[in-house]
């Protein structure tokens, strides 16, 4: 009996042509790559940003695209997280389910993020005019600060976790880890540079404070999407 229920088994994942391992690698490198679509959003969202944009004339298409692609970015940073936990958590369960939790705070923020852009274009498609424009550039402003929170500090947590995590699991190569570790503390500085006023957020300090922790992200979606997990008993299949 017992021959015949492995034989089975090894029959299913046979017909599967996919370890339980390599798809939970697909689905995290899928999702690492869909959060790169925000990348637009730093001109779509220029003219919101504008003193009188509340005020102004001129169609709101760019900001509700801008919109829609940061709604898809905060789902997908869940998304890395759920696919990775199952596989990581036997690494270091604490430092993994802090891994979920700080991106499911990044997505949070990034939805508080986006009503603010909204806000902004609904108060213009009421016409409110020069009334609205404290109001809109107070909430131009909360955009900002939660965006600094939520989309810069926190994926620098997530380097720390995640970057440990792989480090000492040895799912990928080293290499990539150790890039996120060096990214989330350059990020860190970065933006506490910001937070102080020392650099602005859109500065190219702080954009070159930003890149590491970015090529971190995309090496390692690249990677798990074309190659996975490198061979280790933590992508052993459950019992």
């Amino acid at each position: 009996m017992g021959k015949e229920i492995k034989s089975a088994n090894t029959d299913q994942k046979a017909a599967s042509g996919m370890s339980w391992g390599r798809k939970h690698s697909l689905a995290a490198g899928l999702f690492y790559l869909l959060t790169f679509v925000s990348i637009p959003t730093l001109s779509l969202y220029l003219p919101v940003h504008t003193p009188n944009y509340i005020a102004g004339p001129g169609p709101d298409t760019a900001a509700l695209w801008g919109a829609v692609l940061e709604l898809i970015v905060g789902l997908a940073g869940i998304g890395t997280a759920v696919a990775l936990f199952p596989v990581v958590k036997r690494q270091d369960e604490s430092m993994a389910l802090g891994f979920v939790t700080t991106r499911t705070l990044e997505a949070a923020g990034t939805f508080a993020s986006v009503a603010c852009i909204l806000s902004i274009v609904t108060l213009r498609q009421a016409g409110v005019g020069a009334d609205g424009l404290i109001m809109g550039q107070a909430l131009g402003a909360m955009y900002d600060k939660l965006f600094l929170v939520s989309q810069s500090l926190m994926p620098a947590l997530n380097g720390l976790l995640l970057g440990t995590l792989m480090y000492r699991s040895r799912l990928v190569p080293r290499i990539l880890p150790i890039l996120g570790l060096i990214g989330a503390v350059l990020l860190l500085a970065g933006d506490g540079a910001v937070l102080f006023g020392l650099i602005d957020r859109v500065s190219s300090l702080a954009l070159i404070g930003a890149l590491p922790i970015a090529l971190w992200e995309f090496s390692l979606g690249v990677w798990l999407t074309v190659k996975g997990f490198n061979p280790s008993p933590l992508t052993a299949e459950p019992a």
